[in-house]
């Protein structure tokens, strides 16, 4: 079995029992045996029934960062790290963090997920000052150019880079 990502989709051509996908390039995938169209979601919210939410009705997200995450305004590329005085939940000590937070806007990186952690991890181990910093700085690049670094642009704001490790200072919490 082989994975196949970064393909953009032109045409399905069926031959009897045997299915070729051909891409806008002209290249084709053939004797396809499973194909997986990843066309959105709805976010399940049913868990948080039980706690205090504030979530916007458009978007299902969090209503702190609704404004900034609106995708008939902002790319992912223009799109503000976000941390957890915005991610902050009525219900005490809870944040809803990564694509959760975005509801059902697309305009979601992994980059900004990976920020929303950090500062909500920073918050919860009392060092505010980390927790409100942003560390995150995503360029400016408009509208996104679909599937990131194959595409004729130079790549897009949606091709995020490996992950790397980031130092929370963290000072000693007293629990009582």
């Amino acid at each position: 079995m082989n994975l196949v990502t970064g393909f953009r989709v032109a045409e399905f051509r069926q031959d009897g029992g045997s299915l070729t996908i051909v891409a806008e390039d002209g290249a084709a995938v053939t004797d396809v045996a499973h194909v997986f169209a990843l066309t959105g979601f709805r976010p399940d919210t049913e868990m948080l029934r039980e706690v205090r939410t504030d979530l916007d009705p458009a978007f299902d997200a969090v209503a702190g960062i609704a404004s900034e995450i609106d995708p008939n305004i902002h790319s992912c590329g223009s799109v503000s790290a976000t941390g957890a005085r915005e991610l902050a939940q009525p219900e005490h000590g809870f944040f809803i963090v990564g694509v959760k937070s975005y509801g059902r806007a697309p305009t979601f990186l992994a980059m900004t997920g990976y920020e929303q952690v950090r500062s909500v991890t920073a918050h919860i181990a009392g060092d505010h000052e980390a927790a409100a910093r942003n560390e995150l700085v995503l360029p400016d690049t408009g509208v996104c150019g679909g599937s990131g670094d194959f595409d004729d642009n130079a790549g897009s704001c949606c091709a995020a880079p490996a992950p790397a490790l980031v130092q929370i200072g963290l000072r000693p919490v007293t629990v009582s």
